[in-house]
Protein backbone atom coordinates (compact mmCIF):
# COMPACT_ATOMS: atom_id res chain seq x y z
CA UNK A 1 0.00 0.00 0.00
CA UNK A 2 1.40 3.42 -0.97
CA UNK A 3 1.50 6.37 1.39
CA UNK A 4 -1.40 7.94 -0.55
CA UNK A 5 -3.50 4.81 -0.19
CA UNK A 6 -2.79 4.65 3.52
CA UNK A 7 -3.88 8.27 3.99
CA UNK A 8 -7.07 7.55 2.06
CA UNK A 9 -7.85 4.74 4.50
CA UNK A 10 -7.17 6.97 7.48
CA UNK A 11 -9.33 9.79 6.08
CA UNK A 12 -12.17 7.33 5.62
CA UNK A 13 -11.84 6.16 9.23
CA UNK A 14 -11.88 9.75 10.49
CA UNK A 15 -14.99 10.55 8.44
CA UNK A 16 -16.70 7.48 9.87
CA UNK A 17 -15.83 8.59 13.41
CA UNK A 18 -17.31 12.02 12.69
CA UNK A 19 -20.50 10.68 11.07
CA UNK A 20 -21.07 8.37 14.04
CA UNK A 21 -20.87 11.34 16.40
CA UNK A 22 -17.74 9.95 18.06
CA UNK A 23 -15.21 12.62 17.06
CA UNK A 24 -13.48 14.19 20.06
CA UNK A 25 -12.80 17.94 19.82
CA UNK A 26 -10.27 19.42 22.23
CA UNK A 27 -10.94 22.61 24.16
CA UNK A 28 -7.99 25.00 24.35
CA UNK A 29 -7.22 26.27 27.87
CA UNK A 30 -5.27 29.53 28.17
CA UNK A 31 -5.02 29.73 31.98
CA UNK A 32 -3.71 27.62 34.87
CA UNK A 33 -5.75 24.58 35.83
CA UNK A 34 -8.22 25.56 38.55
CA UNK A 35 -11.90 25.76 39.48
CA UNK A 36 -12.27 28.45 36.81
CA UNK A 37 -10.40 28.25 33.51
CA UNK A 38 -10.19 30.31 30.32
CA UNK A 39 -11.26 28.14 27.39
CA UNK A 40 -11.45 28.58 23.60
CA UNK A 41 -13.95 26.35 21.79
CA UNK A 42 -13.82 25.86 18.91
CA UNK A 43 -10.08 26.49 18.55
CA UNK A 44 -9.40 30.04 17.40
CA UNK A 45 -12.48 31.52 19.04
CA UNK A 46 -12.23 34.07 21.85
CA UNK A 47 -11.41 32.55 25.23
CA UNK A 48 -13.91 32.89 28.05
CA UNK A 49 -13.71 32.06 31.74
CA UNK A 50 -15.92 29.13 32.71
CA UNK A 51 -16.50 26.74 35.62
CA UNK A 52 -14.33 23.64 35.33
CA UNK A 53 -16.20 20.38 36.05
CA UNK A 54 -14.03 17.95 34.13
CA UNK A 55 -10.50 18.01 35.59
CA UNK A 56 -8.80 15.48 37.86
CA UNK A 57 -7.67 18.42 40.01
CA UNK A 58 -9.61 16.99 42.94
CA UNK A 59 -7.82 18.87 45.70
CA UNK A 60 -7.25 22.11 43.78
CA UNK A 61 -3.46 21.76 44.07
CA UNK A 62 -2.54 22.01 40.38
CA UNK A 63 -1.92 25.76 40.71
CA UNK A 64 -1.38 26.07 44.46
CA UNK A 65 1.26 28.77 45.11
CA UNK A 66 3.27 26.58 47.50
CA UNK A 67 3.34 23.76 44.95
CA UNK A 68 4.45 26.13 42.18
CA UNK A 69 7.13 27.56 44.49
CA UNK A 70 8.41 24.06 45.24
CA UNK A 71 8.55 23.29 41.52
CA UNK A 72 10.65 26.44 40.98
CA UNK A 73 12.95 25.41 43.81
CA UNK A 74 13.39 21.97 42.25
CA UNK A 75 14.17 23.59 38.91
CA UNK A 76 16.68 25.98 40.46
CA UNK A 77 18.42 23.46 42.71
CA UNK A 78 18.36 20.27 40.60
CA UNK A 79 17.95 21.45 36.98
CA UNK A 80 15.37 20.97 34.24
CA UNK A 81 15.74 17.31 33.33
CA UNK A 82 17.82 14.24 34.13
CA UNK A 83 18.81 13.31 30.54
CA UNK A 84 19.03 9.70 31.66
CA UNK A 85 17.26 6.69 33.04
CA UNK A 86 17.40 6.04 36.76
CA UNK A 87 19.99 3.26 36.96
CA UNK A 88 22.55 5.01 34.76
CA UNK A 89 22.78 8.58 36.07
CA UNK A 90 19.18 9.66 36.53
CA UNK A 91 18.56 9.23 40.27
CA UNK A 92 18.77 12.31 42.46
CA UNK A 93 18.40 12.50 46.21
CA UNK A 94 14.92 14.01 45.80
CA UNK A 95 13.76 10.99 43.78
CA UNK A 96 14.50 8.72 46.72
CA UNK A 97 12.98 11.26 49.13
CA UNK A 98 9.71 11.22 47.18
CA UNK A 99 9.70 7.41 46.95
CA UNK A 100 10.10 7.11 50.72
CA UNK A 101 7.44 9.75 51.42
CA UNK A 102 4.97 8.13 48.98
CA UNK A 103 5.51 4.75 50.63
CA UNK A 104 4.93 6.27 54.08
CA UNK A 105 1.81 8.13 52.92
CA UNK A 106 0.31 4.97 51.39
CA UNK A 107 1.31 2.72 54.29
CA UNK A 108 3.84 0.66 52.33
CA UNK A 109 7.49 -0.29 52.82
CA UNK A 110 8.89 1.36 49.69
CA UNK A 111 7.85 2.74 46.31
CA UNK A 112 9.21 3.25 42.80
CA UNK A 113 8.57 6.20 40.46
CA UNK A 114 7.58 5.99 36.80
CA UNK A 115 6.94 8.58 34.09
CA UNK A 116 3.20 7.92 34.47
CA UNK A 117 0.81 5.46 36.08
CA UNK A 118 0.18 4.10 32.59
CA UNK A 119 3.87 3.09 32.62
CA UNK A 120 3.58 1.77 36.17
CA UNK A 121 0.72 -0.53 35.16
CA UNK A 122 2.65 -1.47 32.04
CA UNK A 123 5.55 -2.58 34.22
CA UNK A 124 3.72 -4.44 36.96
CA UNK A 125 2.45 -7.68 35.48
CA UNK A 126 5.24 -8.52 33.05
CA UNK A 127 7.82 -8.07 35.80
CA UNK A 128 6.12 -9.98 38.61
CA UNK A 129 4.21 -12.77 36.87
CA UNK A 130 5.09 -15.66 34.55
CA UNK A 131 3.13 -18.27 32.58
CA UNK A 132 2.51 -20.39 35.69
CA UNK A 133 0.89 -17.44 37.51
CA UNK A 134 -2.65 -16.04 37.29
CA UNK A 135 -4.31 -12.60 37.25
CA UNK A 136 -7.91 -12.07 38.34
CA UNK A 137 -9.03 -8.61 37.20
CA UNK A 138 -12.27 -6.62 37.40
CA UNK A 139 -14.05 -6.27 34.05
CA UNK A 140 -13.87 -2.45 34.22
CA UNK A 141 -10.21 -1.94 35.10
CA UNK A 142 -8.43 1.01 33.49
CA UNK A 143 -7.08 0.74 29.94
CA UNK A 144 -3.49 0.88 31.24
CA UNK A 145 -4.13 -2.22 33.36
CA UNK A 146 -5.60 -4.06 30.39
CA UNK A 147 -2.55 -3.18 28.29
CA UNK A 148 -0.20 -4.14 31.12
CA UNK A 149 -1.86 -7.52 31.56
CA UNK A 150 -1.52 -8.17 27.81
CA UNK A 151 2.26 -7.84 28.17
CA UNK A 152 2.35 -10.65 30.73
CA UNK A 153 2.38 -14.37 29.96
CA UNK A 154 0.27 -15.04 33.07
CA UNK A 155 -3.13 -16.72 32.87
CA UNK A 156 -5.91 -14.13 32.70
CA UNK A 157 -9.31 -14.34 34.33
CA UNK A 158 -11.83 -11.46 34.26
CA UNK A 159 -14.61 -11.25 36.84
CA UNK A 160 -17.82 -9.24 36.47
CA UNK A 161 -17.55 -5.72 37.79
CA UNK A 162 -17.42 -5.68 41.60
CA UNK A 163 -19.10 -9.12 41.65
CA UNK A 164 -17.56 -11.03 44.54
CA UNK A 165 -19.50 -14.21 43.79
CA UNK A 166 -18.04 -14.29 40.28
CA UNK A 167 -14.56 -13.52 41.61
CA UNK A 168 -14.76 -16.35 44.13
CA UNK A 169 -16.04 -18.77 41.51
CA UNK A 170 -13.04 -18.00 39.31
CA UNK A 171 -10.64 -18.22 42.24
CA UNK A 172 -12.12 -21.54 43.28
CA UNK A 173 -11.74 -22.91 39.75
CA UNK A 174 -8.34 -21.52 38.77
CA UNK A 175 -6.35 -20.39 41.81
CA UNK A 176 -5.14 -23.85 42.79
CA UNK A 177 -3.51 -24.27 39.37
CA UNK A 178 -1.37 -21.14 39.65
CA UNK A 179 1.93 -20.51 41.44
CA UNK A 180 1.28 -16.81 42.22
CA UNK A 181 -2.28 -15.43 42.22
CA UNK A 182 -2.92 -11.70 41.87
CA UNK A 183 -6.28 -9.93 42.16
CA UNK A 184 -6.21 -6.59 40.30
CA UNK A 185 -8.78 -3.81 40.58
CA UNK A 186 -9.18 -0.07 40.33
CA UNK A 187 -9.80 1.54 43.71
CA UNK A 188 -12.19 4.10 42.22
CA UNK A 189 -13.40 3.31 38.71
CA UNK A 190 -12.73 6.44 36.68
CA UNK A 191 -15.66 6.24 34.27
CA UNK A 192 -18.39 5.30 36.78
CA UNK A 193 -17.10 6.82 40.02
CA UNK A 194 -17.80 3.79 42.21
CA UNK A 195 -15.36 2.09 44.59
CA UNK A 196 -14.18 -1.49 44.47
CA UNK A 197 -15.43 -3.51 47.51
CA UNK A 198 -11.87 -3.78 48.74
CA UNK A 199 -12.75 -5.24 52.13
CA UNK A 200 -14.45 -8.20 50.47
CA UNK A 201 -11.66 -8.57 47.91
CA UNK A 202 -9.14 -8.79 50.75
CA UNK A 203 -11.23 -11.50 52.45
CA UNK A 204 -11.19 -13.58 49.28
CA UNK A 205 -7.47 -12.96 48.81
CA UNK A 206 -6.78 -14.32 52.28
CA UNK A 207 -9.01 -17.32 51.66
CA UNK A 208 -7.32 -18.23 48.35
CA UNK A 209 -3.79 -16.99 49.15
CA UNK A 210 -3.68 -14.17 46.61
CA UNK A 211 -1.83 -10.89 46.30
CA UNK A 212 -4.06 -7.81 46.02
CA UNK A 213 -3.11 -4.91 43.72
CA UNK A 214 -5.10 -1.68 43.47
CA UNK A 215 -4.81 1.20 41.00
CA UNK A 216 -5.77 4.09 43.28
CA UNK A 217 -5.14 6.93 40.83
CA UNK A 218 -8.61 8.39 41.38
CA UNK A 219 -8.43 8.06 45.17
CA UNK A 220 -4.92 8.92 46.41
CA UNK A 221 -5.02 12.14 48.39
CA UNK A 222 -8.74 12.40 49.08
CA UNK A 223 -10.50 9.05 49.64
CA UNK A 224 -10.36 7.74 53.21
CA UNK A 225 -10.38 9.64 56.48
CA UNK A 226 -6.94 11.17 55.85
CA UNK A 227 -6.86 10.77 52.08
CA UNK A 228 -4.64 7.69 51.89
CA UNK A 229 -6.99 5.97 49.46
CA UNK A 230 -9.61 3.27 49.11
CA UNK A 231 -7.62 0.88 51.32
CA UNK A 232 -7.92 3.44 54.14
CA UNK A 233 -11.64 3.91 53.43
CA UNK A 234 -12.21 0.17 53.98
CA UNK A 235 -9.68 -0.10 56.83
CA UNK A 236 -7.50 -2.64 55.01
CA UNK A 237 -4.29 -0.61 54.67
CA UNK A 238 -2.09 -3.44 55.93
CA UNK A 239 -3.80 -6.06 53.77
CA UNK A 240 -3.28 -4.62 50.27
CA UNK A 241 0.02 -5.77 48.75
CA UNK A 242 0.52 -3.39 45.83
CA UNK A 243 -0.77 0.10 45.05
CA UNK A 244 -0.26 1.82 41.73
CA UNK A 245 -1.16 5.49 41.56
CA UNK A 246 -0.37 8.79 39.89
CA UNK A 247 1.04 12.20 40.75
CA UNK A 248 -0.94 13.60 37.80
CA UNK A 249 -4.36 13.96 39.41
CA UNK A 250 -4.98 15.03 43.02
CA UNK A 251 -1.25 15.19 43.85
CA UNK A 252 -0.51 18.33 41.87
CA UNK A 253 -1.78 17.30 38.46
CA UNK A 254 1.52 17.21 36.57
CA UNK A 255 2.84 13.76 35.69
CA UNK A 256 4.46 10.72 37.25
CA UNK A 257 3.37 7.28 38.40
CA UNK A 258 4.12 5.21 41.49
CA UNK A 259 4.08 1.58 42.57
CA UNK A 260 4.16 1.16 46.36
CA UNK A 261 4.62 -2.26 47.90
CA UNK A 262 6.88 -4.58 49.88
CA UNK A 263 10.62 -3.90 49.50
CA UNK A 264 11.20 -7.13 47.59
CA UNK A 265 8.57 -6.25 45.00
CA UNK A 266 9.90 -2.70 44.56
CA UNK A 267 13.45 -4.01 44.25
CA UNK A 268 12.45 -6.52 41.57
CA UNK A 269 10.67 -3.79 39.64
CA UNK A 270 13.82 -1.66 39.74
CA UNK A 271 15.78 -4.59 38.32
CA UNK A 272 13.37 -5.78 35.63
CA UNK A 273 10.60 -3.28 34.83
CA UNK A 274 11.12 -2.11 31.25
CA UNK A 275 9.27 1.25 31.52
CA UNK A 276 11.55 2.06 34.48
CA UNK A 277 14.78 0.85 32.91
CA UNK A 278 14.23 2.52 29.53
CA UNK A 279 12.53 5.85 30.40
CA UNK A 280 14.00 9.11 31.66
CA UNK A 281 13.64 9.88 35.35
CA UNK A 282 10.94 12.34 36.42
CA UNK A 283 12.03 15.96 36.09
CA UNK A 284 13.18 17.56 39.38
CA UNK A 285 10.48 20.26 39.34
CA UNK A 286 7.73 17.61 39.39
CA UNK A 287 9.49 15.58 42.09
CA UNK A 288 10.02 18.56 44.38
CA UNK A 289 6.46 19.83 43.88
CA UNK A 290 4.99 16.40 44.68
CA UNK A 291 7.01 16.25 47.90
CA UNK A 292 5.41 19.57 48.85
CA UNK A 293 1.94 18.19 48.02
CA UNK A 294 2.46 15.27 50.41
CA UNK A 295 3.52 17.72 53.12
CA UNK A 296 0.35 19.76 52.57
CA UNK A 297 -1.88 16.67 52.73
CA UNK A 298 -0.13 15.29 55.81
CA UNK A 299 -0.62 18.59 57.67
CA UNK A 300 -4.39 18.95 57.16
CA UNK A 301 -7.47 17.25 55.69
CA UNK A 302 -9.13 20.60 54.94
CA UNK A 303 -9.07 20.19 51.16
CA UNK A 304 -10.25 16.61 51.31
CA UNK A 305 -13.10 17.66 53.61
CA UNK A 306 -14.12 20.50 51.27
CA UNK A 307 -14.15 18.08 48.36
CA UNK A 308 -16.41 15.70 50.28
CA UNK A 309 -18.91 18.50 50.98
CA UNK A 310 -18.88 19.55 47.31
CA UNK A 311 -19.43 15.95 46.23
CA UNK A 312 -22.45 15.48 48.49
CA UNK A 313 -24.02 18.75 47.38
CA UNK A 314 -23.48 18.05 43.67
CA UNK A 315 -24.79 14.49 43.73
CA UNK A 316 -27.86 15.44 45.74
CA UNK A 317 -28.59 18.47 43.53
CA UNK A 318 -28.48 16.51 40.28
CA UNK A 319 -30.56 13.67 41.73
CA UNK A 320 -33.22 16.10 42.94
CA UNK A 321 -33.29 17.68 39.47
CA UNK A 322 -34.06 14.27 37.96
CA UNK A 323 -30.80 13.40 36.23
CA UNK A 324 -29.79 9.76 35.78
CA UNK A 325 -26.56 9.32 37.76
CA UNK A 326 -24.24 6.39 38.21
CA UNK A 327 -24.36 5.27 41.83
CA UNK A 328 -21.34 6.16 43.93
CA UNK A 329 -19.90 8.33 46.69
CA UNK A 330 -16.80 9.79 45.02
CA UNK A 331 -16.11 13.14 43.30
CA UNK A 332 -16.63 11.45 39.91
CA UNK A 333 -20.31 11.98 39.09
CA UNK A 334 -21.36 10.67 35.65
CA UNK A 335 -24.59 12.10 34.20
CA UNK A 336 -25.92 9.35 31.94
CA UNK A 337 -27.24 10.28 28.47
CA UNK A 338 -26.63 6.98 26.57
CA UNK A 339 -26.30 8.67 23.15
CA UNK A 340 -22.95 9.98 21.84
CA UNK A 341 -24.38 12.81 19.71
CA UNK A 342 -26.63 13.91 22.58
CA UNK A 343 -23.64 13.94 24.94
CA UNK A 344 -21.77 16.25 22.56
CA UNK A 345 -24.77 18.55 22.13
CA UNK A 346 -25.29 18.79 25.89
CA UNK A 347 -21.59 19.51 26.39
CA UNK A 348 -21.68 22.32 23.80
CA UNK A 349 -24.76 23.89 25.37
CA UNK A 350 -23.19 23.69 28.83
CA UNK A 351 -20.15 25.49 27.43
CA UNK A 352 -22.46 28.23 26.17
CA UNK A 353 -23.79 28.48 29.74
CA UNK A 354 -20.28 28.82 31.15
CA UNK A 355 -19.69 25.21 32.22
CA UNK A 356 -16.73 23.07 31.11
CA UNK A 357 -18.02 19.47 31.10
CA UNK A 358 -17.05 17.06 28.34
CA UNK A 359 -19.11 14.28 26.78
CA UNK A 360 -17.74 10.74 27.12
CA UNK A 361 -18.59 8.10 24.54
CA UNK A 362 -17.15 5.10 22.70
CA UNK A 363 -14.34 4.00 22.83
CA UNK A 364 -13.77 5.74 26.18
CA UNK A 365 -16.94 4.08 27.50
CA UNK A 366 -18.94 1.19 25.97
CA UNK A 367 -21.33 1.90 23.10
CA UNK A 368 -24.71 3.05 24.36
CA UNK A 369 -23.17 4.30 27.64
CA UNK A 370 -22.45 7.93 26.64
CA UNK A 371 -22.41 10.44 29.47
CA UNK A 372 -21.20 13.76 30.80
CA UNK A 373 -18.62 12.87 33.43
CA UNK A 374 -18.51 15.65 36.01
CA UNK A 375 -15.68 15.85 38.52
CA UNK A 376 -15.57 17.96 41.65
CA UNK A 377 -12.62 19.94 42.97
CA UNK A 378 -11.77 21.66 46.23
CA UNK A 379 -10.84 24.66 44.06
CA UNK A 380 -14.55 25.26 43.37
CA UNK A 381 -16.74 27.53 45.48
CA UNK A 382 -20.27 26.68 46.62
CA UNK A 383 -21.55 29.48 44.36
CA UNK A 384 -19.83 27.80 41.37
CA UNK A 385 -21.70 24.57 42.05
CA UNK A 386 -25.03 26.36 42.41
CA UNK A 387 -24.48 28.12 39.07
CA UNK A 388 -23.42 24.85 37.45
CA UNK A 389 -26.52 23.08 38.81
CA UNK A 390 -28.77 25.75 37.29
CA UNK A 391 -26.98 25.40 33.94
CA UNK A 392 -27.39 21.61 33.97
CA UNK A 393 -31.10 21.96 34.72
CA UNK A 394 -31.57 24.48 31.89
CA UNK A 395 -29.70 22.38 29.33
CA UNK A 396 -31.25 19.15 30.59
CA UNK A 397 -34.74 20.52 30.06
CA UNK A 398 -33.85 21.81 26.60
CA UNK A 399 -32.79 18.33 25.49
CA UNK A 400 -35.65 16.66 27.40
CA UNK A 401 -33.15 14.76 29.56
CA UNK A 402 -35.14 15.88 32.60
CA UNK A 403 -38.68 17.19 32.91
Amino acid sequence: MSNGSALTVYRSILESIKSDGLYKDERIISSPQSGMVKVSFPEGSAAKEIINLCANNYLGLSSHPDVIKAAHQGLDSRGFGMSSVRFICGTQDIHRTLEKKMAEFLGMEDSILFSSCFDANGALFETLLQAEDAIFSDKLVHASIIDGIRLSKAQRHIYEHANMNDLEEKLREHAVKARIRLIMTDGVFSMDGDMAPLDKIVELAEKYDCLVAVDDSHATGFIGRTGRGVHEHYNVMKKVDIITTTCGKALGGATGGVIASKREIVELLKQRARPYLFSNALMPAVVNATIKVLEILSASTERRDTLERHTNFWRNSLKEAGFDLKAGNTPIVPVMLYDAKLAQEVSRDLYAEGIFAVGFFYPVVPKGEARIRTQLSAALEQSDLERARDAFVKVGRKHKVIK
